[in-house]
């Protein structure tokens, strides 16, 4: 049985997507996301964690990201999990952890005033807009 490698985040954009066009013209685009948690200590004191994820999107679903998203904008993500390695300008062998994008959903909230207030402290904005990755032929199950 194959195993299942799948990320669900929603979080807020560290930054600008920024945008590399490789050969063949494919368009990768890298950014940050931030998720917060909040927990209570033990002199009950509220701490907030912050955790950062490196984010990829390919082809379609990066030039979505160029025209699109900004940096503090809430999102939705589904990708995959990967790490990758590299050589730095040193030649000293580093790697990173990373999520691959298949799905991106901006978040937005309705404008603030009377009777569109959140529901909840907290609560998720229902999507605006959703974007996929379309599969590329080689990866089709058939």
């Amino acid at each position: 049985m194959a195993g299942v490698n799948k990320v669900i985040l929603v979080g807020n954009l560290g930054k600008d997507p920024e945008v590399r066009h490789l050969e063949g013209g494919v368009s990768v685009a890298h950014f940050t996301l931030a998720t917060n948690e909040y927990y209570k200590d033990k002199q009950g004191n509220r701490v907030e964690r912050t955790e950062w994820h490196n984010i990829s999107a390919w082809r379609g679903l990066a030039d979505m990201a160029d025209k699109f998203l900004k940096k503090g904008q809430q999102v939705y993500i589904e990708g995959k999990l990967r790490t990758r390695q590299y050589q730095d300008k040193d030649q000293q062998t580093r790697y990173i952890t990373e999520i691959i994008a298949d799905e991106i959903s901006m978040l937005g909230g309705r404008p603030q005033g009377p009777g569109n207030a959140p529901e909840a402290a907290g609560a998720v904005a229902e999507p605006q807009h959703t974007f996929r990755q379309e599969p590329e032929l080689d990866q089709l199950p058939f």
